[in-house]
């Protein structure tokens, strides 16, 4: 039987822009080394409102940021002065280290035609020892991301190794992220070799130990399980797991090992000390006001991407 069932829940990011938050979760903060994960789309809205799906400028600490595309175009831009147009299929992978901010923007009214926007984002928690290296934003094209077709199976290995795949995605711990999509009827088991191990249903639905699970619902194994995944309908889903770091403490965008430092960096985004990007510094998102109490365990608050 599968561990954890974990339902996605509705969650704003900007004006416009709603998501389904998989993970963290109260039962269930992290798997492997990721924290963080939310599914965006597909998104149908007037193109003359796209304005308000962005995200303005905001802070990270911390972690690393994984945005993946299924369809239409987002902008990046960040205290680096990176500016990256995130096209599907692509990784864009922004290490926050000890500070960075960035903007994600809608800015090609042709990329929400049709409802086509759809990505997911998530975090990466960093191992201690490199939770306060320089911030950096690497973007990896489809070409240069492994891809495996079998009879009824397409996978793109976004990040790590799963199945004998591998790439040049920089990670700062082992873990393994894939894009998989199965025709109705086919199998396939998890991969080996890494002790926490989720599934995400992104759409369709696939069944398992004598259970259905849809679009919007995470499933976590135990690591001793070595489960059949049948596709009940065609699907595509996300395959995510590795070595888990410990706990970490999460507030807004904040991820640490350290209460102390999640204090520094409210601290630091409220007195202008994390840069904002250059080529979009004109307005950004101000420090929620805190209204966590004081626990022994990791607050948990809802982030923004």
């Amino acid at each position: 039987m599968p561990q954890l069932i974990i339902e996605a829940r509705e969650a704003s990011i900007s004006t416009g822009l709603k998501v389904r938050r998989i993970l963290p979760f109260r039962k269930r903060r992290m798997v492997g080394p990721f924290i963080f994960m939310d599914h965006a789309g597909p998104v149908d809205i007037p193109v003359d409102a796209a304005s308000n799906l962005d995200v303005l400028p905001h802070p990270h600490i911390g972690l690393s940021t994984v945005s993946y595309l299924f369809g239409g175009q987002v902008t990046h831009r960040d205290s680096l002065g990176v500016e990256q147009i995130i096209k599907p299929g692509a990784v864009n992978w922004m290490t926050a280290g000890k500070g960075i901010a960035h903007s994600e923007r809608f800015e090609e009214p042709d990329a929400l035609a049709g409802g086509e926007l759809e990505m997911i984002q998530t975090w990466v928690a960093l191992p201690e020892e490199d939770e306060e290296t320089d911030p950096t934003f690497e973007n990896y094209q489809p070409e240069v991301l492994p891809v495996f077709t079998d009879k009824g199976i397409w996978m793109r290995l976004i990040a790590g190794d799963a199945y004998g795949l591998r790439n040049d995605v920089k990670t700062l711990s082992p873990l393994f992220y894939l894009h998989i999509q199965l025709d109705r009827g086919t199998t396939i088991n998890l991969p080996k070799g890494h002790p926490e191990r989720a599934i995400y249903v992104v759409k369709g639905s696939i069944e398992t130990c004598g259970y259905k699970y849809g679009k919007g619902q995470m499933v976590v194994f135990a690591k001793e399980e070595d489960p059949i995944l049948k596709a009940a309908e065609d699907t595509t889903m996300m395959m995510l797991g590795g070595e888990p770091l410990g706990d970490r403490f999460i507030w807004w965008n904040f991820v640490s090992s350290r209460r102390e430092r999640i204090e520094q960096a409210k601290a630091d985004w409220k007195a202008g000390r994390i840069i904002l990007p250059p080529n979009d510094n004109k307005e950004f998102i101000p420090l929620p006001e805190d209204k966590s109490k004081p626990s022994d365990m990791p607050p948990q608050a809802e982030p923004l991407s």
